[in-house]
């Protein structure tokens, strides 16, 4: 048990992700001040004007770049972590997060030659980088998925699945999401 804890501990200290499973860090995300020096200390860029609220899981802090102004909510998952990319998920100024959304640059590779490999066996398609550009907004429980680029001044709508890049001054839900509408800059 003793070696277990000690194990524990040690991936707490090295891991490249922030969440309620790394209790040793977690604890920071609750004040500015250590949210603010953790963040900075973790990921590729944290503006100090962003905020990253408890409750969010982030894998792959070190290949993310987060702008100013950035909320990320409550319950939100964040899987940057590739081998492939520098990086992984860029996130420009003024972007907001509802809770519950996913972000994900790889996916399961799911159609190999031999039927009888499960596919936990098969490993993962090619990353591909996601970006949220400026001023977007992405509303609860949205799901992204690889490669996929929000527009500048975008929104999601709440529990949309995105498979596809979306344009600029735009309004795109449903899943797959679709544009709904455009808004007038």
């Amino acid at each position: 048990m003793i070696k277990e804890i000690i194990s524990r501990i040690k991936f707490w200290k090295t891991t490249d992700r922030i969440g309620p499973d790394v209790p040793w860090y977690y604890w920071k995300l609750f004040f500015r001040s250590t949210m603010l020096k953790y963040c900075t200390s973790k990921f590729l860029y944290f503006d100090p004007t962003a905020e990253i609220r408890p409750g969010c899981f982030i894998v792959g802090c070190s290949q993310i770049s987060i702008g100013k102004r950035v909320v990320i909510r409550p319950g939100s998952m964040i899987h940057g972590e590739t081998s492939t990319l520098k990086l992984s998920i860029l996130i420009e100024d003024d972007v907001l997060i509802g809770s519950g959304v996913h972000i994900y640059i790889e996916n399961h590779k799911f159609d190999g030659p031999d039927p009888s490999i499960s596919i936990i066996d098969m490993g993962h398609t090619q990353a591909k980088q996601v970006t949220l550009k400026k001023g977007c907004w992405i509303g609860a429980n949205a799901v992204i998925l690889p490669g996929v680029t929000i527009g500048k001044n975008s929104v999601i709508g709440a529990g949309s699945i995105v498979t596809k890049s979306i344009p600029d001054h735009c309004v795109a839900a449903g899943n797959p999401a679709k544009i709904i509408k455009r808004i007038i800059d």
